[in-house]
């Protein structure tokens, strides 16, 4: 991958903007972008499963966190944008939806995903970065839960994040986000206790990012409005139901095996869905390269590698994302694909 490809996520900041400029279906120009012209290109081009050959290189290369880092004022400018938009101009109510599914997108895709990268950081400035990225999605226990319980959890009846084998994506959205939100809060006491510190206080993360949400919603409606805290809340709710689609699509079905021991296997390649089509891989850094980013979570996502034990979707991210909507032909599907790798 060249290193001015993941410039490609960009694109999306650009449509969503204009999206705020234009009128009726055309408020809608990210959504059709990106989930409509993109799953159809990547069904064209066949997927590149090439790695690259300079990975000690790339790993030290300030070019590829600096296009992360000028996501936080990206994301914000377009959110204050939105806010502006909707609370100075009328629209019709389909125009409204159309806005604020635009916004959502960013919040998934600049809000959670980038974040995501970010949060696996140990500089102090880039878990700052991904907490400011989260808080514009309404999803700061992201961290906590997915740091230290989900990586830890994954392909497991004990992580809500590890979509089970036949069950609908609609369903996983909430199991998997009220989980999450629960798990969150339990790592958090158990950290505080083994600390000796109180578990009620500002130290308890979960508890400090929720108050803190709750402050920007409320700081939101009283500089601008209830309606635009509305769509703001409207707008995470999408970016959140993009994340945990993600989710759904990333270890669908996939368990990992206990020992002589009961434990669970260490995390392998085989216990995540990989995807090497080359758009999704640009405008989600990697993420579609999971195997390895679970094998190693420390990994930038720029050094991350396509092996041939990962299994493989048929398609990219976004056009998985929409496949996953349709659960019964998803499971006729995806199912086939799990049997063939417990055969193997």
């Amino acid at each position: 991958m060249k290193k001015g490809t993941y410039l490609l996520v960009y694109a999306l900041p650009i449509s969503v903007v204009a999206s705020f400029s234009l009128e009726g279906i055309y408020t809608y120009l990210p959504i059709f972008l990106f989930y409509l012209l993109l799953p159809l290109v990547e069904l064209v081009f066949k997927p590149d499963y090439q790695n690259s050959s300079e990975i000690q290189s790339r790993n030290s290369a300030s070019y590829f966190d600096w296009v992360l880092y000028m996501a936080v004022p990206v994301q914000l400018t377009v959110l204050f944008y939105f806010f502006y938009i909707v609370s100075t101009q009328s629209f019709a109510p389909f125009e409204y939806v159309g806005l604020t599914l635009s916004m959502g997108l960013m919040c998934g895709v600049f809000g959670i995903n980038i974040a995501h990268e970010l949060g696996h950081r140990n500089s102090w400035y880039e878990q700052l970065m991904a907490e400011i990225l989260l808080l514009t999605s309404l999803e700061m226990h992201f961290i906590p839960y997915h740091n230290n319980g989900h990586h830890h959890n994954v392909a497991t009846p004990q992580d809500p994040a590890t979509a089970r084998k036949g069950e609908p994506v609609f369903l996983f959205w909430f199991r998997s986000q009220v989980g999450s939100y629960f798990k969150a809060w339990s790592l958090e006491n158990k950290r505080l206790r083994k600390l000796d510190k109180r578990v009620f206080s500002f130290k308890h993360k979960v508890l400090f990012y929720t108050l803190i949400q709750l402050s920007f919603i409320t700081g939101i409606f009283f500089m601008y409005g209830g309606l635009v805290a509305v769509l703001f809340v409207a707008a995470s709710a999408f970016g959140i139901m993009l994340l945990e689609t993600v989710n759904y699509i990333e270890h669908y079905g996939l368990l990992r095996n206990k020992n002589e021991h009961g434990r669970y296997e260490r995390v392998q390649h085989h216990h995540s869905w990989n995807s090497d089509h080359k758009l999704g891989r640009a405008m989600l850094f990697e993420l579609s390269r999971h195997s390895d980013h679970h094998y190693k979570a420390s990994k930038k996502y720029q050094t991350l590698l396509s092996l041939p034990e990962s299994p493989q979707m048929p398609t990219g991210y976004p056009g998985m994302m929409l496949f996953s909507l349709v659960p019964p032909l998803w499971f006729w599907v995806m199912n086939k694909r799990l049997e063939s790798i417990s055969v193997l």
